[in-house]
């Protein structure tokens, strides 16, 4: 039997065991700096009760997610450019928030301030990509059962660019309610997972990494959470998906699976736009759409659910696609 079969379940329990360990040990310090979530008045009015819950979580499972990780990159070498975009979008995440929550700058990090460091980590991504691997930017069709490519040559490398971006905002608007983001890209990174094992793409240990890390996380983060990841959590999730899939050649798979990530970031395009060109008037009740959901009346834990069913349901056609 393949080596990964073996490695698989040895990395998903270091992770959770970590995730589990570093809890109880960061929430109390991220309490006591008063590194609490600030909910806006004009958003869902039953988030006011969240006012004050620690974030910044992302830094559990982040810790948990590098250490198992790296601890057989020496075994999966392509495991170490999935790692570095994670982290680096991590570390662009964690300043955001830091000046966000702690030094109490309302704004964080401004658009372009943001925008340059993403497409720095990015950079070093390309850079690393295609000079320290032999993987190509060919994307695999889905639907072809794998037998068709797509290579756009010169485009390749700012497609690259829109894909990772849009990936990490889109997993950025996902993260609005108790356990989504969590448990969505729990989903999505067993997928990624499988599918490294079937293709020996060699990458299953960064995808079991962020899964145990995360499982160990939602133990806090599930419905009422007692810590956010923040932005330090949703944008490195962001980068583990386009890392993931670019090093897999199925970067055009995302929208499959990743296909609540796509809604998320989707809806708040098309609100911003109406809003804009009709002066005032709105598509749906708050965007991003899990809170258009909320106000109709849905219970986070439902939203949660049927958002995490609707993952699992397009991973298998994720796998359909692939196959």
């Amino acid at each position: 039997m393949d080596l990964g079969y073996y490695i698989v379940p040895a990395v998903l329990i270091i992770a959770f065991v970590i995730a589990i360990i570093l809890g109880p040990v960061f929430i109390p310090v991220l309490r006591r700096l008063k590194i609490g979530q600030t909910e806006r008045e004009e958003g869902v009015k039953s988030h006011l009760q969240k006012a004050g819950t620690p974030t910044m979580g992302g830094i559990i499972f982040l810790i948990a997610a590098a250490v198992a990780a790296f601890a057989f990159s020496w075994i999966y070498p392509n495991v170490v450019p999935v790692m570095v975009l994670t982290l680096g979008f991590g570390v662009i995440g964690f300043i955001d928030d830091y000046l966000k929550v702690v030094l109490k700058r309302s704004d964080g990090l401004l658009p372009w301030q943001k925008l340059l460091l993403q497409f720095v980590v990015t950079t070093v991504f390309v850079v690393y990509l295609l000079n320290f691997t032999d993987i190509g930017l060919a994307m695999t069709v889905p639907f072809t059962h794998g037998t068709a490519s797509v290579d756009l040559g010169v485009i390749a490398i700012p497609f690259l660019y829109i894909v990772v971006l849009a990936t990490v905002n889109g997993v950025n608007f996902t993260d609005g309610l108790d356990g989504l983001a969590s448990s969505v890209t729990i989903v999505v990174a067993a997928f990624f997972v499988t599918a490294s094992l079937l293709l020996n793409a060699g990458v299953e240990p960064a995808g079991c990494a962020v899964a145990g890390g995360l499982m160990g996380f939602l133990c806090y983060n599930v419905f009422p959470a007692k810590v956010f990841m923040g932005d330090t959590g949703s944008l490195a999730l962001g980068g583990f998906v386009a890392g993931m899939a670019y090093i897999m050649n199925l970067p055009l798979f995302i929208p499959i699976i990743g296909i609540i990530y796509a809604v998320e970031l989707v809806s708040v395009v098309l609100q911003v736009s109406y809003f804009k060109l009709t002066h005032g008037k709105r598509i749906f009740k708050m965007t991003p759409i899990h809170h258009h959901f909320e106000l109709c009346g849905w219970s986070e834990p439902k939203i949660v659910a049927v958002f995490t069913i609707i993952t699992i349901i397009a991973c298998v056609i994720g796998f359909y696609a692939l196959y």
